[in-house]
């Protein structure tokens, strides 16, 4: 694994997937928007869906096409709200957003009718999702499994080095065990060989005096 695929990976243990899913309502065009603190490179992924209210049913409906537009503005508060995106969207998809630096953004939602349609009451469903572009993008899900299967490569490996290390270990300190008590042995079987010597020696030197004793006698 080279180093800009590491860090890669670090970044992504220091940047999990946050996702949050909600609703609310709004009057005709108005504009509703929500803050949230992004970090550099974060993708901010919103699926979103405009229901009308229907007075006949008392309820909301999916929107025809044409009948709606969608504006989605993002920017960036600590920047004077300098705006970073501005879409107009149909009533039902998706947009995505990559920020350039870190700090507050805002995220603004505007519904925009044709026609008679333009105070009508409507419900808004947002799902949030915010993380790396490896996380988000189906294009580098498969570049970010296939570093996910390399650092658990490398973790069998080095828990395979361990292991051998370890039974390395294991094995000199058998081999230091077995190589003391050789020594041990050794050192007493010097001492006694010289012990049987000096006694063999001591004999020899004794038996010879006494023999040399009793032929100048006679």
């Amino acid at each position: 694994m080279n180093v800009k695929a590491f860090l890669q990976v670090l970044v992504l243990c220091m940047l999990p997937l946050h996702v949050s899913g909600f609703y609310f309502y709004v009057n005709g065009g108005d504009r509703k928007c929500f803050h949230s603190e992004l970090m550099k490179g974060a993708l901010l992924n919103v699926k979103y869906n405009v229901q009308s209210y229907d007075s006949q049913s008392g309820t909301y409906r999916n929107m025809r096409d044409g009948e709606l537009m969608m504006m989605i503005d993002v920017e960036e508060v600590f920047d004077d709200n300098h705006r970073v995106m501005h879409q107009q969207l149909p009533s039902s998809g998706e947009a995505t957003f990559n920020a350039f630096d870190s700090g507050e953004h805002k995220m603004c939602f505007q519904p925009q009718f044709q026609g008679w349609m333009a105070r009508t009451k409507t419900k808004i469903s947002l799902d949030f999702e915010i993380g790396s572009d490896l996380l988000l993008d189906p294009k580098k899900k498969d570049k970010l499994q296939h570093l996910h299967s390399r650092v658990l490569q490398l973790g069998e490996k080095v828990n395979t080095i361990r292991n051998e290390q370890r039974l390395v270990r294991e094995r000199e300190a058998q081999f230091r065990d077995v190589s003391e008590s050789a020594n041990s042995w050794v050192v007493w079987c010097a001492v006694m060989t010289l012990l049987v010597l000096g006694a063999t020696c001591f004999w020899q030197v004794n038996h010879l005096r006494t023999f040399f004793m009793k032929q100048k006698v006679l």
